[in-house]
């Protein structure tokens, strides 16, 4: 890894065992680089799944084997792979797919389609299938590790492992959620971020884990982005095992689903905010609060369109109170707006408010606010009752020389 990010937490979380999953990791050897490449997480019998997955119109072979597994809403394994995406690789990078679940299978005598997998790296290179099967041998015979090893493994140009741990009372047992989860760059998903992988001792039934993961993801995943780059492998799957011994929640009305659907948000916006933490070369935490807009949705929109503006975080890189560029992003994105109603600040401190600059206004407040990790930029619509907040980072020279020489 890189050097740390100046926005990562002082430590990984203490993350808990959870009953009924054993993490692995070994090196498949997938770049020349001196570290673990490939996770293997195998789960007990009985382990129910649910997953959200890219919107990309070139997703990879594990994406489409991932959207076809999910369909039958059991697991028993999951595999990682960092460094090569497999992704843009035809023929190929099916097959690699289809023998990296079968050798899993015939290993825990299990169905093919009870594995899962995913892949992060670079795109247009075969995943070698001959690197992944030995990587597969030396995980299953590798002693169980623990999570951050896990999470060290999945990662690619991150600067620290990422994790997180919540807890919930249902059905008057406590069951953790634990998370890992990877992304530094090519972030904008519009359903997950690039892979992220949820355990959660609770017994869930496959489609209501399914419609739980789905609003979880609309208010966490969905709304962060790095680079306006969707990517061609986000994957983001939930495993319950069932140990905690709870009466399955199969609907809203099962006891504790609004506990464990709390939970399962909180983890992921954690998990989500961990990754913009991380953006590629970032130095500045932004969040983007998006009120009085027509509907959610277009608030939404509106806060996206702010937060991948390059002129609006490179400002922010610079410390530069330059909330023009907010007008400007707010008016390319194509949702109702009226410029004489229009309001923003910057932290605590209103800096324009209908339409015009705030008479007077004491820039030192701003400049201290914008000198700080945390950046908060407020927009007022001044239309309706819509709202919404997306969450990212600056865009610094940091940026441009990781993804220059990516693939060296």
């Amino acid at each position: 890894m890189s050097s740390r990010s100046p926005l990562a937490p002082d430590c990984f979380p203490d993350l808990p065992v959870i009953a009924g999953v054993t993490p692995r990791v070994a090196r498949a050897g997938y770049k020349p680089w001196d570290r673990c490449d490939l996770t293997l997480i195998t789960l007990d019998p009985g382990t129910s799944v649910a997953g959200v997955t890219t919107t990309s119109k070139c997703p990879s072979p594990e994406v489409e084997w991932c959207r076809a597994a999910l369909t039958l809403g059991s697991a028993r394994a999951l595999v990682v792979n960092a460094g090569n995406a497999n992704a843009f690789t035809g023929n190929r990078g099916r097959a690699a797919v289809e023998a990296i679940s079968a050798r899993v299978a015939a290993a825990l005598h299990c169905q093919p389609s009870d594995v899962f997998v995913a892949s992060t790296g670079v795109i247009g290179v075969p995943l070698p299938i001959d690197k992944a099967e030995a990587g597969l041998d030396a995980a299953l015979a590798a002693a169980p590790c623990h999570w951050e090893d896990a999470a060290n493994t999945i990662g690619t140009t991150d600067t620290f492992a990422k994790g997180a741990v919540t807890t919930a009372i249902v059905d008057g047992r406590t069951v953790t959620l634990v998370g890992i989860i990877k992304g530094s760059g090519m972030i904008a998903p519009d359903m997950a971020t690039m892979l992220g992988f949820i355990f959660t001792d609770a017994a869930v039934a496959p489609t209501f884990l399914q419609t739980a993961l789905s609003d979880a993801n609309r208010r966490s995943f969905s709304c962060i982005t790095v680079d306006s780059d969707t990517s061609t492998s986000d994957t983001v799957l939930a495993f319950a095992t069932g140990k905690a011994g709870n009466a399955p929640i199969i609907d809203v009305d099962s006891p504790g689903s609004d506990a464990f659907c709390a939970a399962l948000r909180d983890l992921c916006l954690q998990l989500a905010h961990l990754v913009v933490r991380d953006g590629e070369g970032a130095t500045k935490f932004i969040t983007i609060d998006v009120t009085g807009a027509q509907s959610d949705q277009s608030a939404h929109r509106i806060a996206l369109s702010i937060a991948n503006s390059p002129l609006v975080k490179t400002a922010i890189a610079g410390e530069d109170a330059n909330w023009g560029r907010v007008v400007m992003a707010v008016g390319k994105a194509g949702e109702p707006a009226e410029r004489d109603l229009l309001s923003i600040r910057f932290g605590t401190t209103q800096v324009a408010r209908e339409g015009l600059a705030v008479e007077g206004y004491d820039e030192a407040p701003v400049a201290a606010h914008l000198k700080g990790q945390n950046i908060d930029i407020g927009v007022d619509i001044g239309l309706g009752s819509g709202r919404a907040t997306v969450w990212t980072c600056d865009l610094t020279h940091g940026y441009i020389s990781i993804n220059a020489d990516y693939r060296s």
